[in-house]
């Protein structure tokens, strides 16, 4: 198929139709959502934490998080936790997280049976490496937001950049749009924190009071942890292997 990179080992894309395209030629897909699931997902993994992503943020959510005793993430402000980085910060061994997310989770939980990484700056080297060890052929997927007027794919620099920081680790032929992302994190990998932070993404945050999310996000790695998606739920890769 033209659009799948499939004469390339490291592949980027976007969103669900970047992920229905590769998986069928991936050894290992890698989710990058950087405001704020993958960041959520390694910092809470990075803690011992197991997380199950959930796509839908109706009430649903709240059955399905007493089914797996498990303590539901809510919205930014609301709750012990949420998206919100700082919010996990204080998770130990054995907690059991649902967090909903309309772009990360729902990407992660459309990949079948390949391997499915979260991936994003503050673990973009440990990643990177984790993913490799299934297989040359890996998917780097950049989530990208969503625009409230239809829900059609906003494409996200912060998730380019994150996916740049990834691919910098990848070993192998690099498809045009993974060298593009590359490009993009090299170029502003010495103002990540600035960049993210005058981001349509990062402008968003600071409106809804939560600028102070911004640098966790931009951290760069700093959390030697990959979670990998196992029986539903993102578990630390390097604890378990």
């Amino acid at each position: 198929m033209i659009h799948n990179q499939f004469e390339f080992d490291i592949r980027c894309e976007w969103g669900e139709k970047g992920v229905s395209l590769l998986v069928p030629i991936s050894d290992a897909i890698i989710i990058v959502d950087i405001m704020s699931f993958s960041t959520a997902v390694t910092i809470a993994t990075a803690r011992g934490a197991t997380v199950f992503p959930y796509k839908w943020k109706d009430n649903s959510r709240v059955d399905y998080a007493k089914s797996l005793k498990a303590e539901l993430a809510g919205p930014r402000g609301k709750g012990k936790y949420s998206l919100s980085p700082l919010s996990l910060m204080e998770l130990q061994t054995g907690n059991r997280i649902v967090l909903p997310s309309p772009n990360g989770s729902t990407l992660s939980l459309s990949t079948g049976e390949t391997p499915t990484f979260a991936g994003c700056l503050r673990n973009a080297k440990a990643v990177a490496k984790a993913a490799q060890t299934y297989g040359p052929k890996i998917s780097v997927i950049a989530c990208g937001e969503r625009w409230k007027e239809d829900d059609s794919l906003r494409p996200a620099i912060e998730d380019w950049i994150g996916a740049g920081a990834i691919i910098t680790h990848l070993e192998g032929k690099i498809s045009p749009e993974a060298e593009i992302a590359l490009t993009a994190y090299e170029s502003s990998k010495d103002n990540i924190l600035t960049i993210l932070k005058n981001s349509s993404s990062g402008k968003e945050l600071s409106v809804k009071g939560f600028a102070s999310d911004i640098l966790p996000i931009a951290t760069l790695n700093c959390d030697d942890v990959a979670p990998i998606l196992k029986d539903g739920a993102y578990i630390n890769n390097q604890a378990n292997r």
